[in-house]
Formats: C-alpha cells, structure tokens, sequence
C-alpha cells in the first residue's frame, strides 16, 4: 500500500493530466500581483485578491462596505483618501456621418416613451446598424433621453404652433423632415391616434402604401398582420412602416446612442381645419384595461372591497383583479389581468393582496413600473415589483386614500 502510495503521488501532469501546484510560486505570485484584485495566476485560472476587493469595496470614511463582484466598477481614490468604486454607464456610440436615416416618429406622450415606441426604436436601431445607417427621432416635446432608446440625432417642434395635437401641423413637420433628410423609411408606431394618424398622412401624402401592423421588419421584408389578425402578408419594406408592439426588443441598458439635437426644418403652415381643445375627463371605471395608464388591482388578499374602490376613485385609476376575483365575482370578467384575461401595458400597476401566479405576471410583463403590496416577503408579486410594502392591503387602502384626500384638500 505505501508503495502505490507514493507512486500516485509522484504522477505528474503529463500523466494524470491534472496541473501541479507550487505553493512558493503562489506566494510569489500573490505578492507579485499586489493591488490587481483580480488577476491569472500560475495555473491560467483568475484568482481574487480579496484583502484589495475589500480596500475598493471602502466606499466612505465611515467604513460601509459595498462589494461589486460584476466587473463594471473601477477603483477611484476620494477625499478622504479610501478607494470609492465608480460605476461606469454603456459606452455612448456616435455616428458621424451616415450614409442614410431612418426617421422614428413615436408618440412619446407628455414626453415619455411607451413600450411601443421603444419597440419601435428597436426595429430601427436593426435597419440603421446594418449598413452604416442612423436613426433621427422626429418629436413635438420635450422629455426623456432618446439615445438610451437608440436615436442618433433628435429633432424636437417645440414651438407654439405645434402646441397640442394638431395631425395637420404634425404631418407637415415631419413632412418637412422627410424633405431635407430623405430618409430611408419612416417608422411610426401603429397606433389609433398620434403617430399612426401621422404615418397614414405621411404615406398619402408621398403617395405610397403604408405597411401596418408590422409584427416583423428586415431590410428585405415586412410582414404585418391582416385579415382580422389571422393572416400575414409579407412585401418589400415601403418607405412608410407602421409597427406593431412587440415588433423587435428595444435597446438594453448596455447600449447608449448620442442622441444630439439638430436644429428643426422650418414650417410653412396654412390654415388648419383641426384645432385641439385638451382632453376631456372620462369616468377611469370605463377604460379598458389594455388603454388604461394607472391600474389598480385586487388579489385574493382583498377583503375590504369599500376601501379597494374608495382608493380606486381617489388615485383615477382603472380597477383590475386576479383569476381568483373575478371568477368569485367579485369583479366583472372584462377587469381579470393575465394571461387569460387581458395583457396590459399600464405604467403603473399597484396590486394588493396578489401572490403573483405566472398567468397573472405575464399579462403585467410590458408595465413600466409595478408596486406591490403584500403580507408574504417572499410572494412572486414582490419579486416582480419595483417597491414594495410588506403589510396587509385592508390597512395600506384606507390609509393611501386619506393621504391622497388631504392633499386635495390642502391644495
């Protein structure tokens, strides 16, 4: 047995194929890499220098503590001389001089993307990437940053005659843009007002045939839906395109473009047969849930149902609900949220008392931002949400709405 022993042990790499290790080359090779906290050592695998991640991790001269174990902080050296971590954002990408534009036209309301315009300036980014080109984004406001969402240059109609919703002086700006540019194609989302009424202006006025609906764009095809959603039909990309949601993912945090402002092309308006008169207020209870902005909705932690609609009223939100709810009849079918009931695309999304089944976090996956509020740490609600209060909703409903009743009051 000794023997075999020490027979195994004198094996070397080129027998039992597993690296042998020096542990005075390793130390060598720790005093070596000194400050690097992370570095290749002997054998070719990284190696951490913890005692230097912990002298990076310092980030004040009260001593907290904050490790960043994803590679995308750097060390930097603050006032009080202890090493603060830096987080570095997306490298920005700059295109000069284009060889064509795509124009994106979103409806970008009160200065905000949709999930549909993102999807939009998603397809354009995969036009403009493939051969050298850039995407100018075509605006009536001013609001968020474009070259997060993929725009190169951005020209923004703020002045007063573009006040309001005018499809006449709309059309005519980017019209006007279309003049000067020549761009490409033209994307517009794909939607009853806004943006798709432009689109369609657009395309008669140019005297094309628009492509909508459009669920899939390449350069060489265009495939939107027909036939009351039952079909698709394929043709040649037009310069006019009016996109669907979901057409393409939108850019990731990752990505940046410029987003540089450009001066807009003057306007000749004539008289206009459209003026905007505001919008009128509608009853939230009458929205559908697939058009509504603000949703709140009810789980099977609801039991206080006076207090669920009180807080309903008092927010203007349309009111929503779990499978559970509604088929207690707690609230009518057309108000379930879910996979089998109706997918919504709210920006905000404030659920009480609802675990968080999958069919139910599928019909909320396209919602900006979704609040939850829930007794269980641990319910799948409260890892999908972006805040969270871990309390019982017959307390949280009374007490939202009396806060929101004294600032109604005060103000």
């Amino acid at each position: 047995m000794r023997v075999r022993r020490r027979a195994r042990r004198s094996l070397g790499p080129a027998q039992s194929h597993r690296p042998r290790r020096d542990p005075r080359q390793e130390r060598q090779w720790d005093a070596v890499i000194g400050a690097t906290a992370i570095a290749y050592g002997p054998t070719g695998y990284p190696r951490r220098n913890p005692r230097t991640i912990r002298r990076q991790a310092m980030t004040s001269a009260a001593g907290r503590l904050r490790i960043d174990r994803s590679g995308r902080q750097v060390g930097t050296v603050g006032r009080a001389g202890v090493a603060t971590a830096v987080a570095q954002g997306p490298a920005i990408t700059r295109i000069e001089a284009p060889d064509y534009w795509i124009v994106v036209v979103p409806d970008y309301e009160e200065g905000r993307l949709s999930a549909h315009d993102r999807d939009v300036f998603g397809a354009a980014r995969k036009l403009a990437d493939r051969d050298g080109g850039a995407v100018l984004a075509v605006v009536f406001e001013h609001g968020e940053d474009l070259g997060a969402a993929g725009a190169d240059r951005v020209i923004c109609f703020d002045d007063s005659a573009c006040a309001g919703y005018v499809p006449e002086v709309r059309a005519a700006a980017v019209g006007a843009v279309e003049t000067e540019f020549a761009p490409r194609h033209l994307l517009f989302p794909d939607t009853i007002v806004a943006a798709g009424d432009i689109g369609r202006r657009i395309a008669a006025s140019l005297g094309v045939v628009p492509a909508t609906r459009v669920h899939r764009l390449r350069a060489d095809e265009a495939v939107g839906r027909g036939d009351g959603e039952r079909s698709d039909y394929a043709r040649t990309p037009p310069r006019v395109v009016l996109l669907a949601p979901e057409c393409e993912e939108p850019l990731g945090p990752e990505r940046c473009h410029e987003g540089r402002s450009v001066e807009a092309p003057a306007l000749a308006l004539g008289k206009t047969m459209i003026r905007d008169r505001g919008l009128q207020p509608v009853d939230p209870g009458t929205v559908p849930l697939a058009e509504a902005d603000f949703v709140i909705s009810a789980g099977n932690g609801v039991t206080d149902w006076d207090a669920f609609h009180a807080l309903a009223k008092a927010l203007g939100a349309a009111e929503g609900g779990s499978r559970v709810v509604c088929d207690a009849g707690l609230l009518p079918r057309e108000r379930q949220v879910g996979a089998s009931g109706t997918l919504i695309e709210a920006r905000c999304y404030l659920a009480f008392g609802i675990s968080g089944a999958p069919q139910h976090l599928q019909g909320i996956a396209r919602c900006e931002k979704v609040v939850a509020v829930n007794t269980d740490l641990h319910a799948e609600m409260v890892k999908r949400s972006d805040l969270s209060a871990i309390k019982d909703a017959q307390q949280v409903m009374p007490a939202l709405t009396r806060l929101l009743q004294a600032e109604a009051r005060d103000a």
